[in-house]
C-alpha cells in the first residue's frame, strides 16, 4: 500500500459506521453552543448550591476566591465536552477529588459535572479504547479515593460521632457499604448511558447512510428504467414506422411509374399504400394506448405490452410484402404449439425488420422465404433473401450496413430480451441470412416429422454474428 492510499483508507473507514475506525462526527456548531450554555447553567447552579451550604454552616468556612476557581474549574471545562471529552473528564474528576479533600464540596451539583464529564467521554471520544481506559481509571481512582477516606474516618471517633463503630457490622460500616453501592450505581450508569450513547449514533449514522445509499439506488433505477423504456419505444416505433412507410414508398414508386399505362394497378398500389398506413396508424395507436394506461385501472403496463402480433401474423405479413412487390414464401416447420406473447411479438418484429432491409438493399428481383420451426424446446424463425447481402454502400449512413444499425440493434435487442440468439451473416450463393431460436419452457406438443428444407444454404452462413 502505497502512502498516497493509506490516508483513504483510513478516511474511508472513519466515514463508515459499520467499520472499527468509525468516528462519531462533532456535530454543527450550535451543538457546541449548547454545550456553552450547558456548563453555564451547571456553573451557576454549583455557585448556588454551595453558597447554600456555606450559608448552613456545615462545610465551615472557605475563602470566596477557591469557591470562585472551584466552581469554575468543576463546571466551565464542560463546554468542550464534546471536542476534548479525555482531558476534560479527567480535569473534573480531579478538581472534584481535590476540592473533596479540602472540604469543598455541594454534594450536588459537583456530582452532576463529574457524570457528564465521565458520560462525554463514553459518548464522544474518537478513540474507543483510550475512552474505555480512562473512564475505568478515572472510575478506579475515585473507588480507590472513597476506600482510603471511609478508613481514615474510621480510626477518628471525632468524625460522625453519631455512627458507632462497635460490633462486626457497625452502623459505620453500613453507612461505608451504602456509600459503595451508591458510587457502584453512579459509576455504572455513566459508564454505560456513555456508551449506549455512542452507539445509537452509530446505528443513526449507519442508517442515514444506507438511507443515502437506498435513494441513490432508487434514482438511479428510475433512471435506468426511464432509458430501457425509451429504447423499447424507440424499438416498437422503428418497427412499426419502418416497415410501413418502406411499404408505402414502394408502392407509391409503383403506382407512378405505372399510373398512365395501367391505372387498375396503379389502383391496387395505392390500396395497399392506403392499408399500410390505417394498419401503421393502428399499431401506433395500440402502442400509444399501451403507453397512457393506468395500472390502477388493470391495463397491461407499457413495458409488458405484446401488441396484437405474433407468429399467427407471420402470415399476413408475407402476403403484405408480395403485395407490395416482394415474393415471399412462409413454411411452418413441426407441429404449431403456443409462444408466448413476448416470443410471438419479438420473432413477428425480427421477420417484418428482416423483410424490410430486403426490399431496402437487395435489389429488384429479389425473393425472400419465412421459416418458422417449431423444435421440442425452442422455436426458430429463419429469413433468407436471394439478394444481394451486405454490401458496402457509398453512403456509410445506410442501416445494413453496418451492425451497429438500428434495425439489427433492435433485432439483438429483441432477441436479447427474451434469451434467444441471433445470426446474422451472408449466405454462400447470394442474399442475406437472418436467424432468430428462443427457447420455450413449456411442454412440447406431439410432432411429426419435419418438413425436408434444403439445410446447406441455411446451415452454411459466412461471416456469422452470433448475439445472445
Amino acid at each position: 500500500m502505497t502512502a498516497e492510499a493509506r490516508p483513504e483508507r483510513v478516511t474511508e473507514r472513519a466515514a463508515d459506521p459499520l467499520a472499527d475506525g468509525w468516528r462519531r462526527p462533532r456535530g454543527p456548531r450550535s451543538a457546541y453552543r449548547v454545550d456553552a450554555w450547558v456548563a453555564l447553567a451547571l456553573a451557576g447552579g454549583t455557585a448556588l448550591s454551595i453558597s447554600l451550604s456555606l450559608g448552613t454552616g456545615l462545610m465551615g468556612d472557605a475563602p470566596w476566591w477557591q469557591v470562585v476557581i472551584w466552581v469554575a474549574l468543576i463546571a466551565l471545562p464542560l463546554a468542550a465536552r464534546r471536542r476534548w471529552p479525555e482531558a476534560v473528564a479527567l480535569l473534573v474528576s480531579l478538581v472534584f477529588a481535590v476540592s473533596g479533600s479540602m472540604g469543598i464540596t455541594d454534594g450536588l451539583f459537583s456530582n452532576i459535572c463529574l457524570y457528564v464529564a465521565i458520560y462525554s467521554v463514553g459518548a464522544w471520544s474518537h478513540h474507543r479504547t483510550i475512552a474505555r481506559w480512562t473512564r475505568l481509571g478515572i472510575i478506579a481512582g475515585m473507588f480507590i479515593w472513597l476506600f482510603w477516606s471511609l478508613l481514615e474516618t474510621a480510626n477518628q471517633a471525632t468524625a460522625i460521632p453519631e455512627l458507632s463503630r462497635d460490633g462486626f457490622f457497625s452502623p459505620y460500616a453500613a453507612y461505608g457499604l451504602l456509600q459503595v453501592l451508591l458510587n457502584l450505581v453512579y459509576f455504572w450508569a455513566a459508564y454505560y448511558f456513555g456508551g449506549a450513547a455512542w452507539q445509537a449514533a452509530r446505528r443513526s449514522a449507519a442508517l442515514e447512510g444506507l438511507t443515502r445509499e437506498l435513494a441513490t439506488e432508487r434514482e438511479r433505477t428510475a433512471a435506468q428504467a426511464v432509458s430501457l423504456e425509451r429504447v423499447r419505444i424507440a424499438r416498437e416505433l422503428h418497427d412499426v414506422v419502418a416497415h410501413h412507410v418502406s411499404l408505402m414508398g414502394v408502392q407509391a414508386g409503383a403506382a407512378r411509374r405505372i399510373l398512365d399505362r395501367d391505372a387498375a394497378a396503379a389502383v391496387r398500389a395505392i390500396t395497399v399504400i392506403e392499408e399500410s398506413a390505417r394498419t401503421a396508424v393502428d399499431e401506433l395507436n395500440t402502442m400509444l394506448g399501451a403507453l397512457r394506461a393506468d395500472d390502477a385501472d388493470g391495463a397491461q403496463p407499457a413495458h409488458q405490452s405484446t401488441s396484437t402480433r405474433g407468429v399467427d401474423q407471420l402470415a399476413e405479413l408475407a402476403q403484405e410484402n408480395t403485395d407490395a412487390g416482394l415474393p415471399v414464401r412462409l413454411q411452418v416447420i413441426g407441429e404449431p404449439r403456443p409462444v408466448p406473447g413476448t416470443i410471438g411479438l419479438s420473432l413477428y418484429r425480427i421477420a417484418q425488420e428482416a423483410l424490410t432491409n430486403t426490399r431496402k438493399h437487395a435489389g429488384s428481383g429479389a425473393t425472400a422465404d419465412l421459416r418458422l420451426r417449431y423444435e421440442a424446446d425452442a422455436v426458430e424463425l429463419e429469413a433468407t433473401d436471394t439478394g444481394r447481402g451486405v454490401r458496402a454502400p457509398a453512403n456509410p449512413a445506410v442501416e445494413r450496413s453496418t451492425p451497429g444499425g438500428l434495425g439489427q440493434q433492435g433485432m439483438r435487442e429483441r432477441v436479447a430480451a427474451v434469451g434467444g440468439t441471433l445470426e446474422l451473416a451472408n449466405r454462400p450463393r447470394g442474399g442475406y441470412l437472418v436467424r432468430a431460436r428462443v427457447p420455450l419452457t413449456g411442454p412440447p406438443a406431439a410432432t411429426e416429422p419435419p418438413l425436408a428444407v434444403p439445410p446447406a444454404e441455411a446451415r452454411a452462413p459466412q461471416a456469422v454474428e452470433t448475439v445472445e
